[in-house]
């Protein structure tokens, strides 16, 4: 029977080496526990995304303007004149104008991201505005659905209540039913204390009799 080898590691090493990696894997696929900071050979330059942003926003808006056109135009016209009308030594650019040609177009490669830039900051304030505006719609519409319902709930409850009018008419129509009869009605707010609290009135017959 032949002697295990001491460099090969028994098969129990070997298996729990394995759980061991299984189990390091898992860690580092899960999304619950932070990764180790890692360590970078070149510094990542730290820029401020608000101030570029701005930075952004004011250069699309000044090339969107008539101001910029003109200087443009002006630039242009005199670096072809410069290059057609100088001497031929101080020409630096002569004709097809290779180097200006060259300028505009590292001058648009340059515009066109902030200019994508600007308009993405403006989206995003749109979005954030059209959700105020939409908050805002949503409480105007719950506070007048609450409105409705609390003059509706109202004109319910005052549809059984009498009102000063209602009360008026009522008495009004049973005077004159009282007076049809034949009844008649001294004083609205006189009382029957009142009517016991006048003397009474003595007999002229009985008086005379009295006396004789």
């Amino acid at each position: 029977m032949s002697e295990p080898n001491a460099s090969t590691p028994p098969r129990r090493d070997r298996l729990a080496g394995r759980a061991v990696d299984r189990e390091v894997e898992s860690r580092l696929d899960r999304l619950d526990q932070p990764l180790a900071a890692r360590r970078r050979l070149v510094p990542r330059a730290q820029m401020d995304p608000d101030a570029f942003g701005r930075f952004a926003e004011g250069f699309a808006r000044f090339m969107g303007t008539a101001r910029f056109l003109g200087y443009m135009t002006v630039f242009v016209i005199i670096w072809i004149a410069w290059n057609f009308l100088a001497p031929d030594h101080l020409r630096f650019d002569p004709y097809a104008f290779i180097f200006l040609t060259l300028m505009l177009s590292l001058q648009a490669s340059y515009a066109a991201p902030l200019i994508l830039l600007a308009q993405n900051r403006q989206t995003d304030r749109d979005k954030v505005v059209i959700e105020q505006d939409r908050t805002r719609d949503e409480r105007n519409l719950a506070d007048t659905e609450f409105l409705t319902r609390e003059v509706v709930a109202l004109r319910i409850a005052m549809r059984d209540a009498a009102t000063r009018d209602f009360v008026r008419s009522e008495l009004r129509s049973l005077l004159d039913e009282m007076e049809e009869r034949g009844l008649r009605v001294e004083g609205v707010g006189r009382e029957d204390g009142d009517e016991s609290a006048e003397s009474p009135r003595t007999d002229p017959g009985r008086a005379g009799s009295s006396e004789g």
